[in-house]
């Protein structure tokens, strides 16, 4: 068997070669080596037993090269960031998995499934309770409200607070560009997939930690950010009021939540949650890291805010349960192995910084007004 993973060189996708290598498949690898993520070239993680093209999934000719002879598709490469440069949030993840589609169905290659990497995001603002009025899925928070410090959601008829609810697969409610451009992806693969009998799955991941983010990619993620700032002697910066609920998902239970659904032919044409389905607040999380690091530090609640952020995030993984998947691991087990594996990069430097003063520049992050 042999597959195609875009994004190979990356964080979930240098794990899922990994893994694939270790059951006896053959891989190869697509990716451009984005020089935000991968400022030194192809990582040292990138396995030597893979095939390595370097080029774009935007690119039809790359592509229809790289896909030429494989069995299954993963397609992790994507672009995430907090710049409004819409146009490649939906070029790199939307237009790519168009080209997927557009190249099986031109050279009318038969692939056993193709596996797309869709996100939380999609869900915007996510499900809420009113218990008055009933369920409802709010759009993104008033920046008058977030202003005035008001950031947790209310009912849009009476106005008292409503309760967030687990995710759920059947809704979404993108907010941001980011989010557009992954429901976007999920509906090409999922209905091209099912108008041309193409196998297609979406999973929605949550928030993924563990070894191997990119130490540089402003995107990447609290455990790189926050990590790098406590090494540096700075304390890690809250948002909002860190009561704000996020799910986070160990990298290894993302990538056998792919294996499961690649050998199991009822996840077909259908998105798959991918979580944890505990909610952690992020004020917690810093205190957590803080401790798990021995260092003495208190989380800083800046009086600040991201635009675009959601409030709460906690993915129902029912669905994928029915499946036989269970995440396997806790959020001490993504911070032991994020650190032990940070233990050996050297000096991983001041990166958050530039990221920091480039989304202030850019009026993503916006402060408090007294």
């Amino acid at each position: 068997m042999k597959a195609l993973i875009t994004g190979g060189a990356g964080f979930i996708g240098s794990h899922l070669a990994d893994r694939l290598l270790a059951e006896g498949w053959e891989v190869r690898i697509l990716d451009n080596l984005q020089p935000r993520v991968h400022p030194h070239g192809r990582p040292n993680h990138v396995p030597a037993a893979a095939e390595f093209i370097e080029g774009d999934v935007r690119d039809k000719e790359t592509l229809r090269r790289a896909v030429r002879g494989v069995e299954v598709v993963f397609h992790q490469a994507a672009y995430q960031d907090y710049m409004a440069d819409f146009s490649t949030f939906l070029s790199t993840n939307a237009v790519s998995t168009a080209l997927i589609m557009e190249i099986l169905v031109e050279e009318r290659w038969a692939l056993r499934k193709v596996i797309v990497a869709s996100s939380q995001a999609v869900y915007g603002e996510g499900q809420y309770r009113c218990q008055q009025h009933g369920e409802f899925q709010p759009l993104s928070r008033d920046p008058a409200r977030l202003g005035a410090g008001l950031w947790d959601i209310s009912c849009p008829h009476c106005g008292e607070p409503a309760q967030a609810l687990l995710l759920d697969e059947r809704y979404h409610n993108p907010c941001n560009a980011y989010a557009v451009s992954k429901l976007a992806e999920e509906l090409t693969a999922l209905r091209l997939g099912r108008l041309y009998d193409i196998p297609t799955v979406a999973l929605r991941y949550s928030i993924t930690q563990g070894p191997r983010q990119s130490l540089f990619n402003g995107y990447s993620g609290i455990c790189r950010i926050f990590c790098a700032r406590l090494a540096n002697g700075e304390p890690p910066i809250v948002f909002e009021d860190g009561l704000q609920r996020r799910d986070y998902v160990h990298v290894a239970d993302v990538v056998e939540a792919n294996w499961v659904v690649l050998n199991d032919s009822r996840a077909d044409f259908r998105a798959f949650n991918v979580g944890s389905g505990r909610a952690t607040t992020v004020g917690d999380y810093a205190t957590g890291l803080i401790e798990r690091m021995k260092v003495e530090a208190r989380p800083l609640i800046s009086g600040e805010y991201r635009l675009g952020d959601n409030r709460h995030s906690v993915s129902s993984i029912a669905r994928l349960e029915e499946l036989g998947w269970r995440p396997r691991r806790s959020l001490d087990d993504i911070f032991a192995d994020y650190l032990a594996w940070l233990r050996t990069q050297g000096d991983i430097g001041k990166y958050f910084a530039d990221a920091d003063r480039a989304m202030r520049a850019q009026g993503v992050v916006r402060r408090v007004l007294q």
